[in-house]
């Protein structure tokens, strides 16, 4: 079964979904995330991305690309 990226309903975003978002590939989703610039949480072995820290991350690399 497949959840749409967009639906409001998804929480917790898988890190090829993230990269879907902002339309980067998923070695720059992880580079992000290395960096602490992208919050993540872990759950198991896996690691997934809390909706609003998609906002988060654009708002930073916009303010960043400013500077």
């Amino acid at each position: 079964m497949s959840i749409a990226v967009g639906s409001d309903q998804v929480r917790l975003l898988r890190v090829e979904d993230a990269a879907r978002l902002l339309n980067i590939g998923r070695a720059a989703v992880y580079d992000l995330i290395r960096s602490r610039r992208l919050r993540t949480v872990k759950i198991g072995a896996s690691r997934r991305v809390p909706r609003e820290a998609i906002d988060e991350v654009i708002a930073l690399l916009i303010e960043e690309s400013t500077q």
